[in-house]
């Protein structure tokens, strides 16, 4: 399997990373265990979940998702295997509402992270999402400890504008450590969050970038075509906005694709993601094996140049 580099971490990783967002949610933990295993039987790596996953689910608290991986790590033995990484700042139940970076929250939930998933070491620690509130000094200066404790490998982060992002990268330069990844909300038919001045500075700044929602939310699979359709899942009721003209043209383009090539739309649409220079790994979660299967074909499909031409048209 093709590795590649997470920013200028010194880690290696495979062309796909697996979302844990599911894990607790649609996936109980049977069928994670199988995912993991499946994903890890591949040849691929990159584990991608937070301590807020899957607090949105009834009766859920948050810490699901790390708590199943960390059940799949102990039973399975293949800490070796995988890069863990994931995230800290959204909010929590029980917390304030605010997307929260402070040095305190960080020390205090990234031991509930290490418990939660079993290990002594988060390979990518990420800051979920911006905090406003609480300075980036303050921010990093925290990270720093948990690198210099040997907590954690290298950080990231997610969901910032262009212009914080640069300016913590900037205070990188003043000794403090350098997030190495970027997550960003990124697909064939989301493309605003990233493209422009974001995907601008990673590619400059040699950032890993590990984009999510890489199928829109199972969108790009083409299981909701009508909104007879909706009904079909837990997340088809988000998808309603999505069957517009561009959506149904961009449904169109991955169908001709598809057929081409003797696939599924879900894998033509993450293998876009991956082409895309600048990417590292898209994020992709799945509930069962035979899901993961369309994931992992996407590693092997190389899409023309005319049709990367012909996605990139449609999702304009």
């Amino acid at each position: 399997m093709e590795q590649r580099n997470l920013g200028r971490s010194g880690i290696r990783v495979g062309p796909l990373a697996l979302g844990g967002n599911v894990f607790g949610w649609t996936a109980d933990e049977a069928a994670s265990f199988r995912v993991l295993d499946a994903f890890v039987d591949a040849g691929l790596n990159l584990l991608d979940t937070a301590d807020c996953y899957s607090s949105w689910a009834p009766g859920n608290k948050g810490g699901e998702s790390e708590t199943i991986i960390g059940r799949w790590l102990k039973r399975s033995g293949k800490r070796d295997k995988v890069v863990i990484a994931t995230k800290v700042g959204w909010e929590m139940p029980g917390r304030p509402q605010r997307k929260d970076l402070s040095a305190a929250w960080i020390r205090e939930e990234v031991e509930n992270s290490l418990r939660r998933l079993q290990v002594d070491v988060i390979d990518l620690y990420q800051s979920h999402h911006d905090d406003l509130e609480t300075p980036q000094e303050e921010t990093l200066a925290a990270h720093a400890e948990l690198i210099k404790a040997g907590k954690v490998r290298a950080i990231g982060a997610s969901n910032f504008s262009a212009e914080r992002f640069a300016s913590a990268l900037k205070l990188s330069e003043q000794g403090l450590p350098r997030y190495e990844t970027m997550q960003p909300h990124f697909n064939l038919y989301e493309r605003s969050h990233y493209e422009g001045p974001l995907e601008d500075l990673c590619r400059r700044e040699g950032i890993g970038v590990i984009s999510y929602f890489s199928l829109a939310s199972g969108f790009l699979t083409g299981k909701y075509r009508t909104e007879a359709d909706l009904s079909q899942s837990a997340r088809g009721g988000g998808m309603k906005d999505r069957l517009n003209a561009r959506g149904l043209r961009i449904l169109d383009a991955l169908d001709t694709v598809a057929e081409a090539h003797g696939v599924r739309p879900a894998t033509v649409a993450l293998a876009w993601l991956i082409a895309r220079p600048g990417i590292t790994a898209p994020i992709a979660s799945a509930t069962s094996p035979e899901q993961l299967e369309d994931q992992i074909a996407a590693t092997r499909l190389t899409l023309t140049a005319d049709e990367i031409t012909l996605l990139d048209e449609a999702g304009r």
